[in-house]
């Protein structure tokens, strides 16, 4: 009887060969370059016959590429105009955040226009009727199905032929091609691949849901991320209304935009202006409190930082934050005890942000800096107050990115007084500014500010008023 003829492998760099297949070749180390003997050389394929000519760019039509507005503005604004015929945008976020409810409304808003085809695999048709009965997201255009076979959704869409396609979720689709479970790296990536080629061969928005992992990426092989136009994290906390909808990538718009929403029991409603949830609602200024503008994407947000500073039973003093990074505050505390002379190492320090707003950029220092003063201290910051800018290890107060539209913003909301970095340039109308080059400049001014009564707070009577600081007390406030 003969014996099965074995095939080898050769290095295509040094000549090693082998019987098995390796991804690294045993005598060069080299990676990739080993090929089966015999094998056709890559990159030798025949010509096909061709389906469509190739055109000079300028003959080729840009209308059926046009975005098509959702009915939701915010959407629209993270979309770059709205959503693109044939293409896919991919939708993540962790459970109950909303996006079934957001995407539930904006098909309803585009069925006003044109039929919409919603695909559901983790209810039934009957709960979803429920949840739109409960948002007003009835249409006689929008047509749902609760399937979980790609092969029955391409019929679907043969059938209905939608302008917008849903799939909640990618995760829970099967194709009858691949091997594996629903959710598994095979059939994610043969089931976004034929959902891919739907909307392009059809000229139809899709829009996919996507679960989420532990850590907070997309489930799945990183591909999936690769093959979709565009790509949005819907963010929020559980015990608030607030969600924030962020592009990570967009090939048809800016990426450095943001949709700002408030779920509550009726829906999901955009917020055009939302900076009013991100203040308390005190009239006064309190301790420990101060005032910043945060950019997310090109706008500009007004959000309060508060800082709790009390004595600590513990021999290690505890350092709590929420909304805040942890090491951040740690290193903002340090600068305060070592370049301003305060005493934080025996207590205990408490930092958070108001409305459930996280905040991470180097802007937020500043002001973090002058609530944890404030609250060390008992003292309060002027009305109007608001304070921008990063703080260095130096102690220095270094820019950031677009100090004058956050400052224009905090004049349009009726603050009267800015502290910013260095180099600000020609001053805004009705906002006094203050430039700080280091930070115990910042709380001179502050101090200095506070015994004056600020320009928009009247002297305190004699009897109320507070024992001035000497000059060693002023970086202290």
């Amino acid at each position: 009887m003969a014996k099965a003829v074995k095939s080898s492998f050769r290095c295509v760099e040094c000549g090693w060969s082998t019987l098995k297949w390796v991804g690294r070749c045993g005598e060069c180390q080299a990676w990739g370059t080993v090929e089966e003997a015999g094998a056709p050389a890559p990159g030798a394929v025949a010509p096909a016959p061709v389906t469509a000519r190739a055109r000079p760019i300028t003959e080729i039509s840009v209308e059926t590429a046009e975005a098509v507005p959702t009915g939701v503005d915010e959407l629209d604004r993270v979309l770059g105009g709205g959503a693109v015929p044939g293409g896919v945008v991919l939708l993540a976020g962790e459970p109950g955040v909303g996006k079934s409810t957001l995407l539930l409304e904006v098909a309803a808003m585009r069925a006003a226009d044109a039929p919409v085809l919603y695909v559901t695999g983790e209810e039934s048709a009957g709960q979803v009727r429920l949840r739109a009965e409960r948002l007003g997201a009835l249409s006689e255009r929008l047509y749902l199905a609760a399937e979980t076979s790609v092969a029955t959704l391409a019929a679907h869409v043969d059938a209905v032929a939608p302008k917008l396609l849903i799939v909640d979720s990618v995760q829970t689709m099967v194709s009858p091609e691949a091997t594996g479970v629903p959710g598994g790296v095979t059939q994610i990536r043969q089931v976004s691949g034929a959902l891919i080629q739907i909307a392009k061969e059809r000229n139809i928005a899709t829009v996919l849901v996507g679960h989420v992992t532990k850590d907070g990426s997309i489930a799945g092989p990183r591909m999936l991320e690769h093959l979709v136009d565009v790509v949005l994290h819907f963010e929020g906390e559980r015990h608030s209304q607030l969600r924030l909808l962020r592009a990570v990538k967009n090939r048809y718009g800016p990426t450095d935009e943001i949709g700002v929403f408030e779920l509550s029991d009726k829906g999901i409603e955009g917020l055009p202006d939302p900076s009013g949830l991100f203040l308390s609602d005190r009239t006064d200024p309190a301790p420990g409190t101060c005032v910043t503008v945060t950019l997310e994407g090109r706008r500009p947000l007004i959000t309060e930082v508060q800082a709790l500073v009390a004595p600590s039973p513990l021999p290690a003093p505890r350092r709590a934050t929420s909304g805040l990074d942890t090491s951040r505050v740690n290193m903002i505390l340090a600068v305060l005890e070592k370049r301003s002379g305060m005493k934080l190492a025996n207590l205990d320090v408490y930092a958070s942000t108001v409305g459930g707003v996280k905040l991470t950029e180097p802007a937020v220092d500043l002001a973090l800096a002058i609530a944890a003063g404030g609250s060390h201290n008992d003292v309060a910051l002027p009305k109007g107050f608001v304070a921008i800018g990063e703080v260095g290890l130096a102690g220095d107060v270094r820019s950031v990115q677009g100090v004058r539209r956050r400052v224009a913003e905090a004049q349009r909301l009726g603050f009267t007084q800015a502290v910013v970095p260095k180099g600000f340039g020609d001053p805004i109308p009705g906002i006094r500014i203050y430039e700080a080059e280091e930070l115990k400049d910042a709380l001179k001014w502050i101090a200095k500010s506070r015994r004056k009564g600020g320009p928009d707070k009247p002297k305190a009577p004699k009897k109320q008023a507070r024992p001035k600081l000497t000059i060693a007390e002023e970086p202290q406030f």
